[in-house]
Formats: C-alpha cells, sequence, structure tokens
C-alpha cells in the first residue's frame, strides 16, 4: 500500500524520544507520503517546524491546545503569525476545547475563539480538538466557519454532518478499530468520502492489533482497512482519496 497520509500525529511527543528518527527514516518505504505534526504550543511548533525542515514528507500545525493554555504569552499570536510563515507550516492547531479534564472553560473558550478568529484574518485551515465540549465546540464553529478540520472525530452522525455542512472535513483514526466503536463506524460509512481524513494521533490511539502500544503513521493501514470494509471500497482507492483530501485542506501542492 502507498499514499497513507496521516492527518494528525504528535511527533514531538517524549514517546519517540529513542526511535523518533528511526520511525522518520522508514515511513516512506512503508508507503507513508504525508504527516501533519500537529503543534499544542510555541516550542512544539519549533520542534514540528524543525522536522518539516529535515523531512520532505513532514508538516506543521502552530496553535494552542486546550491543556496548554497556561503556556500563553501576551503577543502570542503575533508570535504564531511570524512561525505561519514558514513554507511548510499549514494550518492553526491544534486548537479546541477539553472537558474531560479540570481546567478553566472560560479562558479555554477565550483563548479557541481568538485563534478561530486569528485564522480568519491570515486564511489558513484550522485542526480543531473537541473532546466532551461538543456543544461549545460547535457554537464556535458555526460563529467563525473557519476552513479545516475536526481532528479524532468523536462525535454522531448528526454532528458529523452539521460539521461537513459548515464546509469543514473531519479525521478518524484507530478508534474505528476498537470493539466500542459503534459511533466512529457509523460515521465513517456515512460521511462523505471527500470530507475524510485519516490520522493516528501517534503516539496515541494506536490500533488494534497495537492498542496501548505505541503508535505511529504506517498504522493507519489498519484504520484504512476497516473504513474501507465499512464503505465496501478497495483499501488502496480510500488511501488515495484521503491523501488528495488532506493535500487539498492543507494546501499542500
Amino acid at each position: 500500500m502507498n499514499n497513507i497520509f496521516d492527518a494528525h500525529a504528535h511527533y514531538d511527543d517524549k514517546w519517540f524520544d529513542e526511535n523518533r528518527d528511526e520511525l522518520f527514516n522508514t515511513m516512506e518505504s512503508k508507503g507513508v507520503c504525508g504527516i501533519v505534526n500537529a503543534s499544542v504550543n510555541l516550542q512544539t511548533a519549533e520542534t514540528a517546524i524543525g522536522f518539516a525542515e529535515k523531512y520532505p514528507f513532514i508538516y506543521a500545525t502552530v496553535g494552542f491546545h486546550p491543556e496548554n493554555i497556561d503556556d500563553i504569552v501576551p503577543d502570542y499570536l503575533l508570535k504564531m503569525e511570524e512561525l505561519l510563515k514558514h513554507k511548510k507550516a499549514v494550518a492553526i492547531g491544534e486548537i479546541g476545547l477539553d472537558y474531560h479534564w479540570d481546567m478553566p472553560r472560560d479562558k479555554q473558550k477565550k483563548i479557541f475563539e481568538e485563534q478561530l478568529g486569528f485564522s480568519k484574518d491570515v486564511d489558513m485551515p484550522v485542526v480543531v480538538h473537541d473532546r466532551e465540549a461538543h456543544g461549545d465546540t460547535m457554537e464556535m464553529l458555526r460563529k467563525y466557519k473557519p476552513k479545516g478540520l475536526v481532528h479524532c472525530f468523536s462525535g454522531s452522525v448528526e454532528l458529523m454532518k452539521e460539521v461537513v455542512k459548515l464546509g469543514m472535513s473531519i479525521s478518524l483514526g484507530g478508534v474505528v478499530t476498537f470493539k466500542n466503536a459503534r459511533h466512529s463506524i457509523e460515521v465513517a460509512n456515512e460521511i462523505p468520502i471527500d470530507r475524510l481524513l485519516l490520522e493516528t494521533d501517534a503516539p496515541y490511539m494506536a490500533p488494534v492489533p497495537f492498542r496501548g502500544k505505541q503508535c505511529n503513521s504506517s498504522m493507519i493501514i489498519y484504520t484504512a482497512e476497516k473504513i474501507a470494509q465499512v464503505r465496501n471500497m478497495d483499501v488502496q482507492e480510500l488511501l488515495n482519496i484521503t491523501k488528495e483530501n488532506a493535500m487539498r485542506l492543507y494546501d499542500i501542492k
């Protein structure tokens, strides 16, 4: 298989400290043609851009994850804007809301809204994190109507349809291979194929049969096989389409 495009990963994570370069050096031989390394603050954005400068198939996002809003500095949007000038910086992210952990929701919403508005100013797509915050996330997306992606989508078919109606895409990962993945399977079956991307969220969310282990981009094949089975289509065809979808969304030539 080829044309494996990982729309969202975190190779800056310390879990990769022992084997990061080894993995990067074998990706292309395993059919991986693209990886978007998502940042969670300015430091990880700089790291992701460093990866992108070293490896031709890696791209970077720049943004503040809701778990990292304490890293915010007063001129953070100006600093983001400078990093986004890099030719391989392709999106603002990951940004969003996370109500799983006990973090101040008002501050999360303020920073999310600021970054959504900023995305309109600089005309770049966003990569959205939505964990147990569907209502408030959708309220923000309806208000700003950004172009971009809701990554690791965990909502219902109805929610997916609303995201698509706003002009956005979603990405699915290893969760579709889990036994309790009813919603993800339903979404995988019903989403318009031109709005679907594949991701790992590496090093987390490894698909079956690697669940609980370190995940890497080559494992997308297991996610692709499951979705192709559900949609009754060829696996390689699915990989080809989702690669083109990712390149279009991230404006990669």
